[in-house]
């Protein structure tokens, strides 16, 4: 349209003498100005239409149609590639126990989730990290009310990489460099604190970094309990039976901090408790509560 009123406008329209000079050669009628500016937006060639230099407007059209062309398909080829990539689809396969867990395992006191996939299609790379979130104060009196620490996952490979072919136990052992270290049963259920868990991994069919994410509330971590077995042999194959992803079962513990323990020189013999505190549901006046998420790069 912008083309035909260019050459409506300076009278390219009109049968001239070959002495005139078109803004843009070859427009006769609505439809040759409709097919060059489609020459122009695909950059397939004009042919027999081109701008001359007679017209300074219609080098500005041809300058910000050619940008404008630019823009439009920088912004459709994003959106295809974004919806057939669907990332946050391919996030919320991943998923993660309701629950948290702190129980004796291999002799120490150990925090503990669980994390599954439910497609066929595996998570190249996946890593996994924690972070507890608490109100800390530094030895100067500075109140930091939001400190991030990170802690260290148990993985024999000494990093946080796994294989995430059917659903994992991850474990953290409370030692000495645990900010977990010196609670108790009775004191994580007042104490104000919030443990993030993050996975990360590239999606194998698209090859685009995929982010899941949760948290776990000080009310959502279970002392004395352990996952139940969600991995069964049938028939010479295992099987995964996901109706059991959250189960858990008590198991004895014991109910003093991991510090008490390796005071006493390591967790007693002691008969299965049950241990519920009371007031453990309470108003919290700040969460950082973390709902499943993604993020592509």
């Amino acid at each position: 349209m912008i083309w035909w009123l260019l050459a409506f406008a300076h009278g390219d329209l009109d049968q001239k003498g070959d002495d005139f000079v078109p803004c843009v050669t070859s427009i006769h009628s609505f439809a040759s100005a409709f097919l060059f500016s489609i020459e122009v937006q695909v950059t397939i060639g004009f042919g027999g239409r081109m701008v001359t230099e007679e017209c300074i407007s219609a080098i500005i059209i041809l300058i910000v149609q050619n940008i404008v062309g630019l823009v439009i398909n920088a912004i459709m080829l994003g959106c295809i590639f974004m919806k057939t990539a669907q990332a946050n689809r391919r996030a919320e396969t991943l998923i993660f126990s309701k629950h948290a867990v702190i129980a004796v395992r291999n002799g120490k006191l150990c925090f503990m989730i669980r994390i599954g996939d439910l497609r066929k299609s595996m998570i190249i790379s996946a890593t996994v990290r924690m972070q507890v979130v608490r109100r800390t104060a530094t030895n100067e009196g500075e109140v930091v009310p939001l400190d991030q620490i990170d802690i260290q996952i148990d993985n024999p490979v000494g990093t946080n990489g796994i294989f995430l072919v059917s659903p994992l136990i991850i474990c953290h052992i409370i030692d000495k460099n645990s900010p977990l270290y010196e609670l108790s049963a009775e004191e994580l259920q007042h104490e104000d604190i919030e443990v993030i868990v993050v996975l990360e991994g590239v999606v194998e069919t698209t090859g685009i970094t995929t982010q899941a994410r949760t948290s776990y509330l000080s009310e959502e971590i279970l002392w004395g309990q352990r996952f139940v077995s969600t991995v069964t042999e049938e028939e010479g194959m295992y099987a995964v039976d996901y109706s059991k992803f959250g189960n858990t079962v008590k198991v004895p513990t014991p109910v003093c901090s991991a510090k008490k323990l390796d005071e006493d020189g390591g967790p007693p013999r002691f008969k299965l408790h049950d241990f519920s505190p009371t007031g453990s549901v309470r108003r919290r006046h700040l969460s950082l509560k973390l709902k499943q998420q993604s993020i592509c790069q």
